[in-house]
């Protein structure tokens, strides 16, 4: 494929699953909305909010840094999107898989964070450096579980190939890392809830306690591509961990594919993506409506108490993981 094909298959991939994430952050609102007996929001909202943003302008004005917030922010979701292989065995959903690995992927998930801080710290409002020690406080927090779980994929596909560890998840579900090393995929989805800031780890905005942070400091295009980023970066954390823990989704592989090679005995290629892409979405939908169900069920902690829960019990496991991995 060429690069100008490449850059295509990337874009059209950035579009569907951009849209998937918009649609999942709707439906997740209205049930989350309905187990606290609310009608909740339309699961198009997110579409009436980005392009409701983007009609306007804003005459605010801060340092270069505050408008550069955004920017970083989006490249750091895409760049974490770019780099992950959406679909296996499919060159329309590689992306530049090739071109770089775990390590790679999670420096692009921490720049779009550390950018946001930055951007923040020059907002003017006094509360911001609340909002960014808070922040950066947990986020170092929850990146040891995490770290301490891909080292131990590391150590067992002696790769930090992504696609390294996908292939060598298929065949079936015995080959998934949730069922050879249960305990390290076990501190990763507790790290996960960190990084997706649901109850009870929303301590950075804080609605209930802090009534500021992008929503109130940023407007117009600016605040619409953080709703933008919000999208794709959900999107690309929920692939990256399905294609890390769950066995990720092939084009050639997997029950839907099975069935349908049973039936048609020679299943058509773009019927092979099409399958894959339906796996996904499956697994990234069971996937986040954990933290949907966590959000909804426990309160929020204290910035104190969720510091020291990350840096203790999700440390304690990730380590039994990687003892796992090295045995």
């Amino acid at each position: 494929m060429t690069i100008l094909g490449q850059l295509g298959a990337a874009a059209l991939s950035v579009f569907i699953f951009i849209n998937y994430g918009f649609l999942l952050a709707g439906s997740m609102a209205r049930i989350r909305a309905r187990v606290q007996g609310r009608i909740g929001q339309p699961v198009y909202q997110p579409y009436i909010d980005i392009l409701k943003n983007n009609a306007r302008r804003t005459a605010v004005h801060h340092g270069v840094m505050f408008f550069l917030g955004p920017v970083f922010r989006l490249a750091g979701g895409l760049g974490t999107f770019l780099f992950i292989p959406a679909i296996l065995n499919s060159p329309l959903f590689a992306n530049f898989s090739f071109s770089g690995d775990l390590l790679l992927v999670m420096y692009f998930i921490f720049f779009g964070q550390l950018g946001m801080a930055l951007g923040a710290g020059q907002s003017g409002h006094p509360y911001s450096p609340i909002g960014v020690s808070r922040g950066l406080a947990q986020m170092s927090a929850f990146e040891l579980p995490f770290i301490l779980s891909v080292l131990a994929l590391a150590i067992k596909h002696n790769s930090l190939s992504i696609t390294a560890i996908v292939q060598a998840q298929q065949g079936g579900i015995a080959n998934w890392t949730v069922i050879t090393n249960p305990l390290a995929v076990i501190a990763a989805i507790i790290a996960f809830l960190g990084m997706s800031m649901h109850n009870p780890f929303s301590v950075v905005i804080a609605p209930q306690e802090i009534p500021i942070g992008p929503p109130t400091e940023y407007q117009s295009g600016l605040l619409g591509m953080l709703q933008t980023n919000r999208s794709i970066f959900n999107a690309a954390k929920l692939v990256l961990y399905v294609n890390l823990f769950f066995g990720g989704a092939s084009a050639t592989d997997g029950v839907l594919y099975t069935l349908s090679a049973s039936v048609l005995h020679s299943v058509p290629v773009w019927l092979g993506v099409t399958l894959g892409v339906v796996t996904m979405v499956i697994k990234t939908f069971l996937l986040y409506f954990i933290t949907v169900f966590v959000g909804v069920s426990f309160p929020r902690f204290r910035t104190d108490q969720s510091i020291r829960f990350f840096l203790f019990v999700p440390t304690l496991i990730g380590l039994a993981g990687l003892i796992l991995a090295r045995l």
